[in-house]
């Protein structure tokens, strides 16, 4: 991250800010995706992934003309093809600026307008088309990922040696096969930390390829470990883990298939959620959390 990259991130993060009581959409600050991106050989112009970033902000509030709180799960999607990410910190204290502001003469009125006000400033900020519902609290959860296995019943834990905690993809081993074979795998000890606090981000990655090449899963293991000591946002994680995993197999060509979600813990009452895939995602069940109107976790930390 460049310098002027993280004068912008760190407006808000690690600073104390007073409370605002009226709705600011001022607050809202962009990340450009690009610095990170470059880092890692990913161009920007002809992206090797598609996918989304799904937020998940559950202590959304607002109050109707008569003073009644409305309170809603916002679920909020927008494309990884986007200049920008938006600053957790600053979306959480622009998504509280509604706490105390009147909207609306009713409960499904007051949401109409604070639902046109969200997309509407987020497209501003983020130049990207923005999708988003309000997810009633007492919507049923959409189980999602259930195909895949925890890579640590592939592994003899007994015999894995960690010694890498900064990003190291020098560590990842792959064999060939004779056939071309689906693996669904997920780790539940992603550890990275913010670029900008150092605070630590846990999280779950959900990692589907289909290869004649085989991911040792030790390697992968200690991989994925290698992150516990990297300053990124979590979107970069997840970008960064899907290249490493693309240079090794054959996207290009066709033949392979590569997918990668991150499921982070909330914070601050929002969690963030990025997904990269080279083609048939649909294959993940990811389907189900891309839906802006459907609230799908599979991890018990969010």
């Amino acid at each position: 991250m460049t310098d002027k990259t993280e004068q912008i991130a760190s407006k808000y993060l690690g600073k104390k800010i007073d409370g605002f009581d009226t709705y600011t959409p001022s607050l809202l600050v962009p990340v450009p995706r690009e610095d990170n991106r470059t880092q890692y050989s990913i161009n920007n112009a002809n992206l090797p992934f598609a996918g989304y970033d799904v937020w998940h902000a559950y202590e959304f509030s607002s109050m109707t003309q008569n003073g009644l709180p409305v309170t809603r799960l916002l679920k909020i999607k927008y494309s990884c093809e986007s200049k920008f990410i938006v600053e957790s910190k600053s979306l959480k204290l622009y998504l509280n600026s509604f706490n105390m502001h009147r909207f609306g003469k009713n409960i499904e009125e007051c949401l109409c307008i604070c639902k046109e006000l969200i997309k509407k400033d987020l497209e501003n900020v983020l130049k990207t088309d923005i999708s988003l519902e309000f997810v009633d609290c007492s919507a049923d959860c959409a189980k999602i990922f259930d195909k895949f296995q925890n890579i640590l019943n592939f592994v003899d834990e007994n015999t894995l040696i960690m010694e890498k905690f900064k990003e190291s993809p020098e560590v990842l081993a792959v064999e060939d096969c004779a056939e071309s074979k689906e693996h669904y795998l997920y780790f539940d000890s992603l550890r990275s930390n913010c670029r900008v606090t150092h605070q630590p981000d846990f999280g779950d990655v959900f990692i589907y390829y289909s290869s004649k090449k085989h991911i040792k899963e030790d390697s992968l293991v200690k991989y994925l470990c290698s992150f516990r000591s990297e300053y990124h946002f979590h979107e970069e994680c997840c970008e960064m883990i899907y290249k490493r995993l693309y240079d090794l197999l054959d996207i290009e060509n066709g033949s392979d298939e590569l997918f990668v979600c991150a499921l982070y813990t909330r914070r601050g009452g929002i969690d963030i959620c990025p997904c990269r895939w080279s083609k048939n995602y649909e294959k993940t069940d990811a389907a189900k959390l891309l839906d802006v109107s459907v609230y799908a976790a599979n991890n018990f930390k969010q």
